[in-house]
């Protein structure tokens, strides 16, 4: 299939033209020193429901000078120098990625179009606004990302006779964002990943080809197959997880667009070891991920390189474990966006973003040891970025780096809505 242009009003979205939302219109955008960490934080979002992306996804535009948000009703672009907001898209869609090559925005929507029920995925061009319509999704497909050249989308195809309306997991209504958001009770979805686990669909990951309109399908399974990553620079590599409860699943795992190299990227080594949340370094060239030696009791973020197949990893303690962690583009700092007493590192002081500068351990075997095969060890040494005592983890921060290396943004519901914070990396006192 071709691309082609369409009409915003066949997709039911309003393009926003001219200059950004004002600020006036919502509520007062605030900026102030953190008492306790002497952090600069700032609000980057005028309007309350308003969050960045999942931490593992792309919301730059290539020159890293703007952001993409989600709004209450649409898509927004946050320039990250003059912090103007400018509203490109009204309408209820879900926001895939930005595009690495050509910075478009990736998205899928679902409309009602003559009673049935459709779902498409397309790409608006943040500067022009032109939208374009690349597929329509067939029932049980799920696109979830697009490889570095902007040649590919990646997804699932899940087949089962169930289907339900309030399937969160399986090509229905809700898509993979909402599963990062308070809508699901953290008790219920707890539940429900333990009973989707056990449902062994038969699924396969497919790969849709933008210019030819080919799909090719690879690793038909009936695991439970998930949070699916494109390798920033590499347009033949994909991430992807065998989803459920982490210490029932080998989680982390790549494969080739053509199929081939399907490799484990992490084989525990004990009883209830855990790992996930993973991510592709900026370069491409290192898989990182959360760590835990057993679940619960022992930290570490885990790196994995790829070419190589070496692996470091750094320990943290308890009060600093985070639901995600993340890394600067030029992998010299690391961020954790933590968590409350209610989840798997049960921390009694574990409400705060983190800044982590990590130090390797010295090898100090004099050539006595064969180090080749071992893992390279080392240590966090933390910095606390923003108390988050006011914010319910309901919502996940999910803490990124800017592409200048200045700021972690991160989205809360610390002043009561959802909205979209940075905060610099640099103390205002400059110490």
């Amino acid at each position: 299939m071709n691309l082609k242009f369409f009409a915003a009003a066949s997709l039911g979205l309003a393009l926003v033209s001219g200059c950004a939302t004002a600020a006036a219109r919502h509520e007062t955008r605030m900026d102030w020193i953190d008492a306790d960490t002497g952090h600069r934080v700032v609000q980057l979002s005028t309007e309350p429901g308003s969050e960045s992306l999942y931490f593992n996804l792309n919301p730059f535009t290539p020159d890293g000078k703007r952001m993409v948000i989600t709004s209450s009703n649409g898509i927004a672009l946050v320039d990250l120098q003059t912090r103007a907001v400018e509203k490109i898209v009204e309408g209820r869609v879900h926001i895939i990625m930005v595009g690495h090559k050509t910075g478009k925005i990736y998205f899928g929507e679902t409309k009602i179009e003559s009673g049935l029920t459709n779902r498409f995925v397309g790409t608006i061009d943040p500067n022009t606004k032109a939208v374009q319509r690349i597929l329509k999704l067939k029932r049980g497909q799920e696109i979830s990302t697009v490889n570095a050249d902007e040649t590919l989308l990646g997804g699932t195809f899940t087949e089962r006779s169930d289907w339900g309306t309030n399937d969160f997991f399986n090509g229905g209504p809700n898509r993979r964002n909402d599963i990062q958001s308070q809508d699901i009770a953290r008790g219920k979805k707890g539940t429900m990943m333990e009973e989707r686990l056990a449902k062994r669909y038969p699924m396969e990951l497919f790969f849709y080809n933008i210019a030819t309109g080919e799909t090719k399908t690879c690793n038909r399974c009936t695991d439970w197959l998930g949070h699916l990553q494109f390798s920033p620079t590499d347009p033949t590599l994909l991430m992807f997880c065998h989803e459920g409860p982490w210490h029932k699943v080998n989680r982390i795992w790549t494969i080739r667009t053509d199929g081939s190299d399907l490799k484990l990227v992490h084989q525990r080594t004990m009883i209830m070891e855990i790992a996930g949340h993973e991510f592709f370094s900026a370069d491409g060239q290192t898989i990182w991920y959360d760590l835990q030696t057993p679940r619960g009791e022992d930290f570490w973020v885990a790196g994995y390189e790829i070419a190589t197949g070496k692996r470091t990893w750094y320990h943290l303690q308890r009060d600093e474990w985070g639901v995600h962690f993340n890394v600067a583009p030029d992998e010299k700092l690391f961020s954790s966006d933590g968590g409350d007493d209610k989840m798997v590192a049960h921390a009694d002081n574990g409400k705060w973003l983190y800044l982590f500068t990590p130090e390797l351990i010295s090898d100090r075997s004099a050539g006595n040891v064969e180090t080749k095969n071992l893992i390279q060890t080392g240590v966090f040494h933390s910095e606390k970025l923003v108390n988050m005592a006011k914010h319910d983890y309901a919502l996940e921060p999910n803490g990124m780096f800017s592409p200048d290396m200045k700021w972690l943004i991160f989205r809360s519901n610390m002043s009561g809505a959802n909205q979209c914070y940075a905060v610099e990396l640099k103390r205002a006192d400059g110490k």
